[in-house]
């Protein structure tokens, strides 16, 4: 039962770890961290993502950190249950994150893309999720886009997105191309 539990409030705190990091490392920080100039680049290329070998060390050290510091308050079976939870959201987070870029959507999620997408491209203070809208609706940063037709740069334009130089007709309504 706490197993369980602590796998579910690990999962949940990833999430939670996501916005803030996105929000206020990724964007509202003023000055340089770990976290800004990777994220700086992912915006301004469409197919940027840093490094693997930077995320994994990253992960690496926050969950041993995490892990001894649960294990000094909570039995070691249920802090690594939440260690499990933890960093595997984060696994499904680089996976999600890496497909609305990368990959056609799934027709069923392709709200969390345009959720993401409004953020890219039309107002970097909103929409800071990625796996989930909660946080945003919980802190005041949620856009609505479920009627928004999503605009993307031509110069930023993923290959799922486009046949050509012109819209693919199935996303057509949800996304739009803009400039040259």
């Amino acid at each position: 039962m706490y197993i369980l539990l602590a796998l579910a409030i690990g999962i949940t705190c990833w999430t939670l770890t996501e916005y803030l990091l996105h929000r206020f490392l990724g964007h509202e920080h003023q000055g340089k961290n770990f976290f800004k100039a990777e994220h700086a680049v992912h915006h301004s290329k469409a197919d940027y993502f840093a490094p693997a070998y930077k995320k994994a060390t990253a992960a690496l050290v926050v969950s041993a950190g995490l892990l001894a510091l649960l294990n000094l308050a909570l039995p070691f079976m249920v802090a690594l249950a939440f260690i499990v939870g933890f960093v595997g959201m984060y696994g499904v987070y680089e996976a999600t994150h890496f497909r609305y870029h990368a990959a056609n959507p799934v027709p069923a999620l392709l709200f969390l893309r345009k959720h993401h997408f409004y953020h890219h491209f039309h107002n970097p203070r909103k929409n800071h999720g990625v796996t989930t809208r909660v946080w945003d609706r919980v802190f005041g940063t949620y856009h609505p886009i479920r009627e928004t037709t999503v605009r993307i740069p031509r110069a930023m334009s993923m290959r799922w997105l486009v046949e050509g130089d012109e819209l693919k007709d199935r996303y057509v309504g949800h996304f739009k191309l803009s400039g040259r």
